[in-house]
C-alpha cells in the first residue's frame, strides 16, 4: 500500500505523492478528491498534465475565489514541467492558497528533483508510492487490501492470489474486490483456486506445492482440476521438477539468512522461506526418488507412455510420499 507521512490530513494544502506505481498514485489523488467533496461537494477539480500547465496557469486557477469555493488542483508527473512552471510552483508552495489543495504527482527520480526537495522542504505531506517490483511487496499489497476491505483471509489465500495473477496491481486489487463481494467469511486458499486456479502458471505450481508438501490428495485433486481446466501436463512435471530441486537446493546449501541463500541458490528470498517449510521430512534419498519420479513422468507426458495423466498421478503419489520419509504427518 501506499505509505503516508505523519501529517496525514486529505486535505492538507499540498499533497505529494512519489513513485511509480499508478495504482497508487491514483488512489493518492482520489483520496484527497474524496476528502475535498465530503467537506464541499461542489468542489472543483483540476487535473493537468505538464503541457497543460504554463506558466501563469497556475497564479490564475489558486486566484481568492468572489464565492471561496473549495478547489483541487492535481499536477500529474511534475517532474516533466517547464523551468518557467517549476518557478511558479515553488513560489505557490510558499503561500499555498486556502480552500485549496494542491496535488504534486512525482515520480521520484533526479528529473525535477529542485522540485521535488522544494515539496517536501515546504512541509508538503507527502504520500510513498513505490514500484512493487518484489512479491513480498505484492503479497503485503494484498493483504492490505482485504484489510481494508474488513475481510479476513489466510496467509495461504493471498500467496496463491499474487501466484496467480502476478504483479500487476490493478489486478491483484481488482481479485481481492471479487472475491470479497462474492465469498463470505473467511477466504482461504481454496476459495482462491475456484477462482484462478485456470492460470496454467498457478494451477502447475499448487499440484507441485501439495506434492512436495506430502499432502498427496490435495495435489491429486489440483493436478485433476488442471488438466481439466486445459493445463497442458508439460507445465505441471516442470513446476514438480523445479519443487522438488529447490528442496534438493536448499537441503545441500550452507545455512543462512533468506538473502544470503537467495543470492547463492538464485532464489528470491520469499522463495527461500517457502522451501524451508516444505522441506521438513525430506531426505536426500527421498529427492532422489522424487526426482527419479519426475524424469518418468516428463517422459510419459512427452510420448514415453501412452496415458499422461496416469503418469502425472503416479509421479505426484511418488513425490508425497517421499515427503514424509522421515514419518511426517
Amino acid at each position: 500500500m501506499a505509505r503516508k507521512t505523519a501529517s496525514d490530513d486529505p486535505l492538507a494544502p499540498v499533497t505529494l505523492a512519489v513513485g511509480q506505481e499508478d495504482l497508487l498514485l491514483d488512489r493518492a489523488v482520489r483520496e484527497v478528491v474524496a476528502a475535498a467533496k465530503a467537506t464541499d461537494a461542489d468542489t472543483d477539480v483540476r487535473d493537468l498534465t505538464p503541457d497543460q500547465l504554463q506558466p501563469g496557469t497556475l497564479a490564475e486557477l489558486t486566484s481568492p475565489s468572489l464565492f471561496a469555493e473549495r478547489k483541487v488542483v492535481v499536477v500529474r508527473d511534475a517532474q516533466d514541467l517547464s523551468a518557467d512552471t517549476v518557478k511558479d510552483v515553488k513560489a505557490y508552495l510558499g503561500a499555498p492558497a486556502e480552500e485549496i489543495t494542491l496535488v504534486l504527482l512525482h515520480a521520484g527520480g533526479a528529473k525535477g528533483k529542485g522540485l521535488l526537495d522544494a515539496a517536501r522542504k515546504a512541509g508538503a505531506r507527502e504520500v510513498a508510492c513505490p514500484k512493487m517490483t518484489k512479491p513480498a511487496d505484492r503479497l503485503a499489497f494484498v493483504r492490505g487490501e482485504f484489510r481494508t476491505a474488513g475481510r479476513s483471509a489466510t496467509p495461504e489465500a493471498c500467496q496463491a492470489l499474487v501466484d496467480a495473477i502476478g504483479s500487476d496491481l490493478r489486478e491483484l486489487a481488482s481479485a481481492v474486490s471479487q472475491l470479497v463481494a462474492d465469498v463470505e467469511g473467511t477466504i482461504d486458499e481454496a476459495v482462491v483456486g475456484r477462482y484462478y486456479t485456470g492460470r496454467a502458471e498457478a494451477s502447475s505450481f499448487t499440484v507441485a506445492d501439495r506434492a512436495v508438501e506430502g499432502r498427496a490428495a490435495e495435489a491429486l485433486e489440483a493436478l485433476r482440476w488442471s488438466l481439466a481446466t486445459g493445463v497442458a501436463p508439460v507445465l505441471i512435471t516442470s513446476a514438480l521438477a523445479q519443487g522438488v530441486r529447490a528442496i534438493g537446493k536448499l537441503q545441500s546449501a550452507r545455512g543462512g539468512r533468506p538473502g544470503d541463500l537467495a543470492r547463492e541458490l538464485g532464489m528470491p528470498p520469499w522463495k527461500i522461506d517457502r522451501v524451508r517449510q516444505q522441506m521438513r521430512g525430506w531426505t536426500p534419498d527421498g529427492v532422489a526418488v522424487a526426482l527419479r519420479a519426475v524424469a518418468e513422468a516428463d517422459a510419459g507426458v512427452k510420448g514415453g507412455g501412452d496415458d499422461p495423466e496416469y503418469a502425472l498421478e503416479k509421479a505426484v503419489v511418488a513425490i508425497a510420499r517421499a515427503a514424509r520419509s522421515r514419518g511426517r504427518a
